[in-house]
């Protein structure tokens, strides 16, 4: 299947089918796919806005898998080095953990507890059944009020 492809090699192939999830190119005698987040540096909302069908473009190829004849190929990293864009300047990027706002209440209550946790989860237990009894007893006085 891949005689002259190697992982990590750039050859040159022709853009030769267009999905939503990414555009399949012809590498001479097989054919790869280069996924929606691979085709360009930037965020790509629609691959015809980057590529058209018969585009001769530049790829990497970034795995081969030899049993079920699939090939992960990528324009971005055709790119030359010095137009590629840098991964800690790349939108979209999850945010850094010393920055993360604090936990939410349901995360705080389901957070593993180190010492003594088993009389720690009977606490919270009593707290979260005497705050479901008041919600339950909020709600049927108001059912009880439209009732009327």
């Amino acid at each position: 299947m891949s005689e002259k492809l190697e992982v990590g090699s750039i050859v040159e192939g022709k853009i030769v089918r267009i999905k939503p999830f990414g555009a399949i190119v012809s590498l001479g005698s097989v054919q790869g796919l280069v996924h929606i987040s691979q085709i360009a540096n930037s965020f790509v909302q629609d691959i015809n806005d980057h590529i058209k069908i018969g585009d001769i473009v530049k790829v990497k190829v970034l795995s081969i898998d030899e049993e079920s004849h699939k090939i992960a190929l990528s324009m971005r990293d055709a790119l030359p080095k010095e137009e590629r864009q840098p991964r800690n300047e790349r939108p979209f990027r999850k945010p850094n953990t010393q920055t993360q706002k604090p936990a939410s209440p349901a995360e705080e209550f389901l957070r593993p507890q180190s010492a003594n946790g088993s009389s720690d989860f009977e606490e919270k237990m009593k707290e979260w059944a005497k705050q479901s009894n008041e919600r339950h007893t909020s709600l049927n006085k108001r059912a009880n009020k439209r009732s009327y």
